[in-house]
């Protein structure tokens, strides 16, 4: 079935009903081939391992890093620096129980002023299907406009993701807050 045809099925009144029925919907995407895959134009979801390839940097000509799995012990935002490349980190666990929402808008706000001078957006955790993919779903609610259905479905054509449960449950709130 499509994902247009999906997304009039799921009701988002019910978060726990919801939530299972978004899984359903994520688990449709795509498999996850690489370590970095453009999801919306000039913004990217990747893992940590595409965070730290310079090369792939350098040819995707990222100039923008959101790090959703910072960590105050690593030195990333100076290695950014000399790359010149503009870096926001969150230090966030990815577990039901962390308030990603506290997040939400800073990110979105980070993510489109990027995009609005024409920079392109590397939004990176560990595996890049949890935490990074829960900042890119809120950015397109909150500055795209896009239900959560709908940024469900623009993304995972591109990249498999798959926020937790918790998370999810928080992007329905939004939802919620921006569609009701």
């Amino acid at each position: 079935m499509s994902c247009r045809a999906k997304k009039m099925d799921i009701d988002l009144s019910s978060p726990g009903l919801a939530v299972n029925q978004l899984e359903k919907l994520l688990f449709t995407g795509k498999a996850i081939i690489s370590h970095a895959d453009e999801v919306w134009p000039r913004l990217y979801i990747g893992d940590q391992q595409s965070a730290e390839n310079r090369e792939d940097l350098y040819k995707h000509r990222i100039t923008h890093v959101l790090n959703a799995a910072h960590s105050k012990r690593k030195g990333q935002s100076e290695i950014y620096r000399r790359l010149q490349i503009e870096y926001m980190g969150i230090d966030a666990r990815d577990s039901c129980d962390f308030d990603m929402s506290a997040h939400f808008q800073s990110a979105a706000d980070f993510i489109h002023r990027a995009l609005s001078k024409g920079g392109k957006v590397l939004v990176h955790c560990h595996v890049g299907v949890s935490r990074s993919a829960t900042l890119v779903l809120a950015y397109l609610m909150v500055k795209q406009n896009l239900t959560l259905v709908e940024a469900i479905c623009a993304i995972k054509e591109n990249r498999g993701v798959i926020p937790n449960r918790g998370f999810l449950r928080q992007l329905i709130d939004l939802n919620k807050q921006l569609f009701n």
